[in-house]
């Protein structure tokens, strides 16, 4: 039976040798040899090849539980007698079978959820960078100018990997709709600025305008109170004749005193509401000042903003060129190495080519 068993493969399990293999510890050569398979080698996660060969390995587990499981659950159907028996074998080799499954899958799985990690955390920036676009309420320009200037900060390299064509897009997408935004609320802005500065004008002339017809109701008023005093004079003068001249001479010197206090109130009426105008149009003139100065901070902004933009875009030429410059003396310092060695500067550049692009398993560059 001990010699049976040793021939035996998981491939030649039938009905006919079932008797001799499903009894207690028939089943742990079967494991043993699965075990060996699938443990002696450690392929390379690095790899695509390498993790495809993982869940190769735990496949060829699985395939090899069913093909003995199968035949020892239709041997167990006939055999009555000793159900139990085979029943706690194929139990405890299902069990191992399925743990040497999961640990021969386990670095795989361990990857894939480190990869799934790192996929993550990139989308989490790139939805960040969209949010910049979520505002409570109506933004002052102010508001999303610091916005704009805490996004611009945000870097785009190579550590966002295979996302960094994503995320420099959205990037550029939620700086111009920013910028969009910054100008149409800076406009608004500057509307509301000017209604202000129509709204003062307008006040301004009201108030002169009121302020001169007050003047004009009181010249008015005055003029009619010296005109009733004239006649009131007059008829008084009339009555008392010759004998009164002298008191309708001094009355009519009264009058006179009053005429010209009258003109004096007048004038002084008109020159009050010359200044209110004068005051309306300095107020006016200092508005379209304030103005100007908010359009011409504005325009700096930009300019500077601009000028920000240059000034980075020719950083990040230099360190590109500097890198491009570096790599190629590392390569070129490793392809004079191999050509001490005798070998050709073409197969020499060859290889540090390949060696660069990681087609060569386990060598690598240090640049």
């Amino acid at each position: 039976m001990s010699a049976q068993q040793q021939v035996i493969t998981i491939d030649d399990i039938s009905a006919d040798n079932a008797p001799a293999i499903y009894v207690a510890g028939g089943l742990g050569q079967f494991f043993e040899a699965v075990k060996a398979e699938v443990t002696g080698e450690v392929p390379d996660l690095k790899t695509a090849k390498g993790r495809a060969r993982i869940a190769s390995l735990a496949a060829t587990v699985s395939k090899s539980k069913t093909a003995v499981e199968k035949p020892g659950r239709d041997y167990l159907k006939r055999l009555k007698e000793m159900p139990k028996v085979v029943e706690a074998e194929l139990r405890e080799f299902v069990t191992k079978m399925d743990a040497l499954r999961d640990a021969t899958r386990q670095p795989l799985t361990e990857w894939e959820e480190a990869e799934q990690a790192r996929k993550d955390k990139h989308v989490d920036g790139i939805q960040a960078m969209k949010d910049f676009l979520i505002f409570e309420g109506a933004p002052s320009a102010g508001q999303v100018g610091h916005i704009i200037a805490i996004l611009e900060l945000v870097a785009v390299n190579d550590t966002w990997e295979e996302f960094l064509a994503e995320a420099a897009q959205v990037k550029d997408e939620t700086l111009a709709k920013l910028r969009a935004l910054h100008a149409e609320r800076a406009r608004y802005e500057a509307e509301q600025a000017e209604l202000a500065r129509l709204r003062a004008e307008a006040e301004a002339r009201a108030l002169a305008d009121r302020e001169a017809a007050i003047a004009r109701e009181a010249a008015e008023r005055a003029q009619q109170e010296a005109e009733e005093r004239v006649r009131a004079e007059r008829e008084a003068a009339a009555q008392r004749e010759q004998a009164l001249i002298d008191a309708a001479e001094r009355e009519k010197r009264e009058a006179e005193n009053q005429r010209l206090q009258l003109q004096l109130q007048a004038e002084q009426a008109e020159r009050q509401r010359v200044e209110a105008e004068q005051r309306a149009e300095q107020e006016r003139i200092a508005a379209e000042q304030r103005q100007a100065e908010a359009v011409k901070q504005a325009r700096l902004a930009e300019v500077a903003r601009q000028q920000a933009e240059a000034n980075e875009a020719a950083r990040q030429q230099q360190e590109r060129e500097a890198d491009q410059a570096h790599k190629v003396k590392i390569m070129g310092a490793a392809k004079e190495a191999l050509m001490s060695m005798n070998i050709t500067e073409e197969l020499a550049k060859a290889i540090v080519l390949k060696i660069a692009r990681r087609e060569i398993p386990n060598i690598t560059i240090h640049f």
